[in-house]
């Protein structure tokens, strides 16, 4: 049975009473909301049958996101929408309501209290797989609370009531944390089978996420200073390694280069070439508003940053940034000759909507920069209403552990022609792009790349690093991950940079696909002069550009970013008042 379809299953199965303390972590985390029902039934009642295992452990799939993973990236310096974030502007502040703003634990309750009674079932096998897949949410969940928090309580069992000590426990330090969570996903790794479920925890699953958070915590202790980063790296590599030399997945390539990476995400139901893990949607059932978002003028206007744009390099392999006049290129000069993912990922000069062959009017309405994001964008129709998509969402997909097999390697200093060749390389053939050679990446570093990161110190590997942060940057864009790429890399003051976006070489007509008709007019106030063929109007007024009647669309003049502050998030203040032992992260 679909995971995915039956995490709700549990909505029958209300926790215990003897639950309704479980977790009230930290400043009590005595939130009466996340306390159970009265009529709850008790462990003996429930914890019986290997079904009911699999029937628990579907309510745990509530720990992972969903359509949200979608939307994170405009969160970030990769896209724009109606507005900047709170946390691009700098302007997050403590929120007040305990369990609030990502400090709260009800998740782990269910963890934790599956882990106490899964052993009351006679089946074995049933025992062994779904505690396996229990700890593989403890480690999801613990992971999200460091990545946000930093230090974090660790609860590995159910707190009774009268428990005073570990109801008002003080944080762990991140490394007794992350050394659990490593254990918790190891053991993930090594019990779950070997299946290829598309839409349920399995071995490759548990080998993506350790990846993941590998990667995270040893880059984040190397660019923060913390320590002990080289021993998180290599378990990351090991497991991205894992992963690749099983054979159990491969990079989707239906299409060709010219339509797969689209194809991947637009279309309505995953298959397991590419995909790990995703969330299952179908029409009448399950459904999302993504689509509604993309198209819908006063919804995302999600746009891709010119500098994400400007990231993207040439055919030839060679940097867009390296072409004379690349500052003043209008729309359809600069789509030119470029990486085929970026007229996947935006809406280029012949944009066509998914499973049509007419070309697409050119609407900037919908889009703030000018760069309308149509990755993940289904076929036109009743799917762009709201709460009308039913697009599967990925959460983990093979190209992921290539990209950070790759980053690991590098950050070690291990990295090889061998290891790009079976990585980044493997990614760019998907496209039909150069190979990324490391002797020339290396002797060469481009300036551009080099620019965005300022933590990044120059050595041996800096040239490769910058163009595997490029490969990833472009390869994962509008998949939520930016954001905890520049945590991690210690990246947050690029926050403070502007987000502009098309340039402009003036006021009037212009022309986006080079068909000898305008197709934007560009106008101070008065429209009245704009050639009847034209499909989007922009009033500078609104929209400014950089250079008053000339320019690129200047639309967020940058945030303010506050080290160390504004690397963790905030707990909220009912939490500090509830529990003396909490300490707030530094900043706030």
């Amino acid at each position: 049975m679909n995971n995915f379809k039956t995490r709700h299953t549990m909505n029958r199965i209300k926790q215990l009473s003897l639950f309704a303390f479980l977790l009230l972590i930290n400043a009590g985390c005595q939130d009466i909301l996340n306390q159970p029902p009265d009529d709850a039934i008790t462990s003996d009642e429930f914890f019986n049958t290997g079904n009911d295992l699999r029937v628990y452990t579907n309510d745990l799939y509530e720990v992972l996101p969903t359509k949200s993973v979608y939307m994170q990236d405009a969160e970030s310096d990769n896209i724009l929408g109606v507005s900047a974030s709170a946390r691009v502007e700098g302007t997050r502040i403590v929120p007040t309501n305990s369990g609030s703003g990502g400090w709260s634990w009800g998740h782990l309750r269910k963890i934790n209290y599956f882990l106490e009674n899964y052993r009351r079932v006679d089946d074995g096998f049933a025992k062994a797989k779904y505690s396996e897949i229990a700890r593989f949410f403890r480690a999801y969940f613990y992971y999200d609370k460091v990545k946000q928090f930093g230090d974090v309580p660790w609860y590995s069992e159910v707190i009774d009531a009268s428990d005073e000590a570990l109801l008002k426990k003080a944080r762990d330090p991140r490394a007794l944390v992350m050394d659990s969570v490593l254990a918790d996903i190891n053991y993930a790794v090594e019990n779950i089978p070997a299946e290829k479920k598309l839409n349920q925890i399995t071995k490759y699953t548990a080998l993506i996420l350790k990846a993941r958070i590998c990667l995270f915590e040893g880059t984040f202790r190397k660019y923060h200073e913390l320590g002990d980063h080289e021993r998180f790296l290599e378990e990351a590599a090991s497991a991205a390694r894992e992963l690749i030399d099983s054979g159990a997945y491969t990079l989707y390539t239906n299409g060709g280069p010219d339509q797969a990476y689209l194809d991947l995400f637009a279309r309505n139901n995953q298959d397991m070439t590419e995909t790990i893990l995703a969330v299952d949607y179908e029409f009448g059932k399950r459904t999302h508003d993504l689509a509604y978002r993309m198209t819908a003028p006063t919804q995302g206007r999600w746009g891709l940053s010119k500098v994400l744009v400007n990231s993207y390099l040439m055919a030839d392999g060679t940097p867009f940034t390296a072409q004379p006049g690349y500052e003043t290129m209008e729309f359809y000069q600069e789509m030119q000759n470029r990486d085929p993912r970026l007229t996947q990922t935006t809406a280029g000069p012949e944009f066509s909507t998914y499973g049509s062959e007419d070309r697409e009017p050119v609407d900037l309405d919908i889009t703030r920069t000018g760069y309308r994001v149509i990755k993940a964008l289904p076929a036109k129709g009743p799917e762009w209403g709201s709460g009308g998509s039913f697009n599967d969402v990925i959460l983990f997909r093979y190209a992921e552990a290539l990209l950070i097999y790759a980053e690991a390697k590098a950050e070690l200093g291990t990295l090889s022609q061998g290891d790009l060749d079976i990585t980044i390389n493997k990614l760019r053939d998907r496209v039909d792009m150069p190979h990324l050679i490391m002797a020339d990446a290396n002797a060469n570093p481009d300036p551009y790349q080099e620019s965005l990161y300022e933590n990044l110190e120059s050595g041996a590997n800096t040239g490769v690093l910058l163009e595997i942060r490029r490969e990833r940057r472009v390869e994962l864009v509008n998949e939520g991950l930016r954001w905890d790429d520049l945590m991690r890399w210690k990246e947050g003051n690029i926050v403070e940079d502007p987000i502009n976006g098309i340039y402009f070489s003036g006021l009037g007509g212009h022309d986006f696909n080079n068909d000898g008709m305008d197709d934007v007019y560009l106008h101070d106030g008065d429209a009245s002069g704009a050639p009847s063929e034209v499909t989007a109007l922009i009033n500078i007024n609104e929209r400014p550009l950089t250079n008053g009647t000339s320019g690129n669309l200047q639309l967020f003049p940058g945030g303010t970013f506050e080290e160390p502050k504004d690397y963790y998030y905030p707990i909220p203040k009912e939490d500090l008042t509830l529990n003396e032992n909490l300490e707030q992260n530094p900043g706030w």
